[in-house]
């Protein structure tokens, strides 16, 4: 019989409004893709970027000017964030966000979205909806429309938004996070052993998912 090998599990910090978040989950699947025998389980953790921003959101002037000093203070940034993205086509076009939001309500989505075996595809649709296309996330409509993008229930979703459903939940993972010493997102976890922080490359997330693999199948080889 063929070896089946246990999945790595990967948990990812990382926030939908985080550029580097956008970036490094293209990488990971990349660094995946690299290794195609061995079967990764994905598991998207919550983390508040700007945990400032109130529920409602604020304009994205008033953010940059907070964070940045000016808006003209992230240009350079946002000119090398492109030039990644774009290295790993992906399309960050930020100059259309006019709001930037608290981001609450969009891990909630990505929760409920787990639980129907869709949280990738909810986790990339925020993204796009964000980084690519400048929809405004605190918009309960635009998350609607983002859920049913992915096989939700808008309807069921809507009434939910309306609710404090999964607020404490995400909120406390949020802050649990930050007192476990996660400064920076993305942050990766590798089978509750190895920690990656920030947007590596493909190659080097695909080491270290061998690496646990390897440790995982010595582990089960010793236990028998």
């Amino acid at each position: 019989m063929p070896d089946i090998k246990t999945p790595v599990t990967v948990d990812v910090f990382s926030d939908v409004v985080c550029p580097w978040c956008f970036i490094g989950k293209r990488r990971l699947e990349k660094a995946i893709a690299l290794v195609p025998d061995i079967p990764v389980q994905i598991r998207y953790q919550p983390y508040f970027l700007n945990d400032w921003i109130p529920r409602e959101g604020i304009s994205r002037e008033e953010y940059l000017t907070k964070k940045f000093g000016s808006p003209q203070g992230y240009e350079q940034i946002a000119r090398r964030v492109q030039m990644a993205a774009q290295a790993d086509g992906l399309v960050y076009d930020i100059a259309k966000v006019s709001r930037q939001p608290n981001t609450t309500d969009a891990h909630r989505l990505i929760l409920w979205a787990a639980q129907l075996g869709k949280q990738l595809e909810m986790k990339q649709r925020l993204m796009d909806f964000y980084f690519t296309e400048g929809r405004d996330l605190t918009d309960r409509e635009v998350l609607v429309q983002a859920a049913a993008d992915v096989g939700l229930d808008g309807d069921e979703v809507r009434k939910l938004l309306a609710t404090d459903t999964d607020v404490e939940l995400v909120s406390n993972a949020a802050e649990q996070a930050k007192e476990a010493g996660i400064q920076g997102v993305p942050f990766f976890i590798f089978d509750n052993k190895y920690a990656v922080s920030g947007a590596q490359s493909p190659e080097d997330l695909a080491r270290v998912i061998e690496r646990a693999s390897q440790e995982a199948s010595q582990g089960e080889q010793a236990a028998e």
